[in-house]
């Protein structure tokens, strides 16, 4: 022992004179020096890339997910939370209005937005520095563009959950002073958001070497989709066209084709969020965001967990047609709407071990069936879905599943990681072609351009019309509206036809909801929703069945065009003793 001691004591002798004997570098993590340089801030540019998902920022995932099917599905007419009444509450407040600030989805969702907003300006404040000497001011400015575009991105998320937020950029955000970013939440921030768009737009190349980076034309487009929900109908238009003429995008020919991942980053892919499986990682990249999200069957797609994310009876009678066409009014609101006076025959109520033949006479649109599983009809190559032992509690959440983000059973394997098949790389498409039509026919309605709204909206049916089909069993039937109908029919129609092929075409992408509040008929239409789906349906043949009791009641007000800032959030912005955010208005 005193040998050893003795030994420490020279040791510690022969370096007292170096300081920098006792300088050590934390382990772990990068200094400012190891990232001022091109690598350095490309790692830290795919770090903010890699928040696109909602995966990554200290909470569930499912809180925050790109598809956003909590905040903008479940809240809407949409879907149901599906599973079981006791799994996972918060969801169930959310989709009945029950709205705290203390609900941790809320919470999630802000700490994700704000995280990727850090991480944006982290990337912008090192690749400006004077000590990145290894790039080029064109290929820093690249940088910055892109960066800028992923914090309009992410400022866009809290806007449109909140509206009432801060705008976080560069000069404010300093990672030293926790206090740098408290700060108010008074100011409308949809101009710093545009600018983000615009400097993105300007600065950003038509096609990138790298899929899954952001390019010219999805700054433009998603600059413009600030500018609907501003209700700035010319500037928009001008963008969109633009998009539409020149950035060499184009419908595919067969709709599901933007659903499955032989179709990632196709040619209607605008700007797609990344998705892979079998990468080195634990699968978190493959849309772990979304894992509750599969039939709760192990012999369906994702083998088994959790049965959450119901389609709603009144999304699946949404698509059914008459003549060809939606069965829509000439209320702008939807409340002269006839689709869901009778339901769409269905399952519900009737086990799966009890012989059971869907009526398929009654006829839909193609796209029902690339939306929805429904017992009966053919769910990709699985054979028909048999039912309800594909469902978690069907007496509870319904008799429908969702399809969007399933795989192809001859996909397995090659699509799902090894160890989860509920982790796929099937990429979520934020910004395809035929968003940029279909608000394109919106402004062209709000502009008094009837004509030229129907011809878009035409496209969009034309391409459903005449594209494969899920079950050739089933009685499909899309037409174009005829020449003329919306200028006969006025405008509100046209706006109503508008909105519902908007619904029709993205429908279960987490949309929805943000939709109804931004054309202000979230009230009218959620209320009617929640009416209509808490109380027994009735099939064409008669045949009454239990729907969603437990909305019996529930009432959305004006205060839940937006959410609860969380409380939590509100108490840690509190500088000089006095909170810096307010809460929004009724909460």
């Amino acid at each position: 022992m005193k040998k050893i001691i003795s030994l420490l004591v020279l040791v510690g002798l022969s370096f007292s004179c170096s300081e920098s004997f006792f300088d050590l570098k934390p382990q772990g993590r990068a200094s400012l020096e190891q990232l001022s340089n091109k690598n350095g801030v490309n790692a830290l540019l795919i770090g903010a890339y890699s928040l696109l998902d909602g995966v990554g920022a200290g909470n569930t995932g499912r809180q925050s997910t790109i598809s956003n099917y909590v905040f903008g599905g479940i809240s809407s007419d949409d879907a149901v939370k599906g599973t079981d009444a006791g799994d996972q509450p918060e969801q169930s407040f959310i989709e009945q209005y029950n709205w705290l600030s203390d609900n941790t989805y809320f919470l999630g969702k802000w700490w994700h937005s704000y995280d990727g907003v850090a991480r944006c300006n982290e990337v912008i404040q090192i690749v400006s520095s004077a000590a990145v000497k290894d790039m080029t001011e064109a290929e820093k400015t690249q940088v910055i563009a892109e960066a800028r575009f992923l914090r309009g991105h992410f400022h866009f998320e809290a806007k449109k959950m909140w509206n009432n937020v801060p705008f976080i950029d560069e000069k404010i955000y300093v990672s030293s002073d926790p206090n740098s970013t408290k700060v108010p939440n008074t100011e409308d921030i949809w101009p710093k958001i545009e600018a983000d768009f615009d400097f993105a737009a300007k600065n950003l190349p038509g096609v990138q070497a790298q899929k899954g980076r952001a390019t010219q034309w999805a700054a433009k487009s998603y600059l413009a989709k600030a500018m609907i929900f501003q209700k700035k109908w010319a500037a928009a238009k001008t963008l969109l066209e633009d998009v539409l003429k020149n950035s060499g995008k184009k419908l595919v020919a067969n709709y599901h084709d933007n659903y499955r991942t032989t179709g990632n980053n196709n040619s209607e892919s605008i700007f797609e969020v990344q998705f892979s499986v079998n990468d080195g990682t634990t699968g978190n990249n493959g849309n772990a965001g979304d894992n509750l999200n599969w039939p709760y069957s192990a012999t369906a797609p994702g083998r088994g967990c959790c049965g959450f994310y119901q389609p709603s009876h009144n999304l699946v009678n949404a698509f059914k047609t008459e003549n060809g066409l939606p069965m829509i009014g000439a209320a702008a609101d939807g409340t002269l709407d006839t689709y869901n006076k009778v339901d769409l025959p269905n399952d519900q109520g009737i086990v799966a071990s009890t012989a059971f033949t869907l009526d398929k006479s009654v006829p839909v649109d193609p796209r029902l069936d690339w939306t929805v599983g429904r017992r009966g009809v053919n769910f990709l190559d699985w054979g028909p879905m048999p039912g309800s032992t594909w469902i978690r509690d069907q007496a509870y959440a319904g008799p429908f599943t969702g399809k969007k983000w399933m795989y192809y059973l001859s996909e397995e394997n090659s699509t799902t990681h090894s160890t989860s098949k509920r982790n796929v790389n099937n990429n979520y498409r934020l910004l395809k072609l035929s968003h940029v039509i279909l608000w394109l026919a919106e402004c062209e309605v709000e502009l008094g351009n009837l004509a030229a709204a129907e011809g878009y909206v035409n496209q969009i049916r034309l391409r459903a019309k005449t594209g494969s089909v899920q079950d050739a069993s089933v009685t499909y039937q899309v037409d174009a509206y005829p020449a003329g109908t919306f200028a006969a029919k006025g405008a509100d129609y046209a706006r109503n036809a508008v909105r519902m092929e908007q619904r029709l075409e993205f429908a279960m992408e987490g949309h929805r909801f943000f939709d109804l509040v931004r054309w202000g008929i979230a009230e009218k239409v959620l209320n009617k929703y929640a009416a209509e789906e808490a109380v027994p349906g009735t099939e064409p043949s008669g045949r009454k069945f239990n729907k969603r009791g437990y909305m019996a009641g529930k009432v959305f007000t004006s205060k839940n065009n937006y959410y609860p800032i969380p409380q939590d959030e509100i108490l840690n912005s509190q500088k000089d003793g006095k909170p810096t955010l307010t809460q929004n208005t009724g909460y």
